[in-house]
């Protein structure tokens, strides 16, 4: 008696090893496809070697809410698409008349004036060239987020910062600036696009001359990480995590989107690398990884 109760206790148990082990690896399989499912773009569905009731209606469970949320990333992408056509058509559609604004300025700038229609005269320009600006700042941005290929070559990379350093050298020196710049001798070679990398070099330059209290930082290591550093007196007010958002500007940047920094996130994530900033004290960084 003794010996068949065992027996049905130790069957019991070989049932129960089993089942645990075959949910477990339901389990597994599970999770393993959502994860692929929800990091790649496919309309495939989760399925399992496992004949378990439960375990199939989970997975039967998981692929109705897969379709939810493939419907809601379609419905996004397709807004989000909309959006960037319709800021480039509206971009494009304000770019005629401000031309023209500034070509009548032009010409009323010849004409016999009083002292203070040329000083209201001047206001208006100045206006006027912040639109221009900005409204050029805006395309750039829908261009960019729209654009599909790159122009691909290998580049040198130190090459490329030094000559974006370069360009901005008399912005720099009208600053007053002294910068530190610190570029690895070892020749960093990548394969990417020589105008996209340009401006996201350019950006960001752009960025730290307009907030900085005085000073540039920039390193390049040889790992291909780049970084720039600059002082600023308002850096209470900035939130280093909403920089990249579109049109997230600092009280200071009144002649500014707010996307210089955008347009080099999206770049820069185009070209598979990777940009962050972080406030340390009173010194903003800014760092690309390619």
């Amino acid at each position: 008696m003794l010996y068949i109760i065992c027996a049905v206790f130790a069957g019991a148990a070989v049932f129960l090893a089993v089942k645990c082990f075959l949910m477990k690896k339901s389990a597994c399989e599970i999770r393993e496809k959502i994860t692929e499912k929800l990091s790649g773009d496919t309309n495939t569905l989760i399925d399992i070697s496992s004949a378990d009731k439960d375990m199939r209606e989970l997975a039967a469970a998981l692929n109705d809410e897969l379709a939810k949320l493939r419907e809601e990333r379609r419905l996004c992408k397709q807004g989000d698409t909309e959006l960037k056509d319709a800021v480039t058509n509206i971009s494009h559609d304000l770019r005629t008349p401000l031309t023209a604004m500034c070509g009548y300025l032009d010409l009323l700038e010849r004409e016999e004036m009083s002292g203070s229609v040329r000083q209201y005269l001047e206001q208006i320009e100045n206006r006027t060239e912040v639109m221009k600006q900005l409204t050029e700042e805006l395309f750039r941005y829908s261009v960019v987020a729209a654009a599909k290929e790159f122009d691909l070559e290998r580049l040198c990379v130190n090459d490329v910062l030094e000559e974006s350093l370069a360009t901005f050298y008399g912005a720099i020196s009208q600053q007053g600036i002294i910068p530190e710049i610190t570029i690895t001798d070892q020749r960093i070679e990548r394969i990417t696009d020589r105008s996209a990398l340009t401006r996201v070099f350019g950006n960001i330059i752009t960025n730290a001359l307009k907030y900085s209290s005085g000073d540039l930082f920039v390193e390049m290591t040889e790992d291909c990480v780049i970084t720039f550093a600059n002082s600023s007196d308002n850096l209470g007010r900035i939130s280093a995590e909403r920089l990249f958002d579109r049109f997230y500007t600092v009280e200071t940047g009144s002649n500014s989107t707010g996307l210089g920094l955008s347009i080099a996130k999206l770049l820069v994530e185009q070209m598979k690398g990777s940009i962050s900033a972080e406030i340390r004290g009173d010194k903003l960084f800014i760092t690309v990884k390619l």
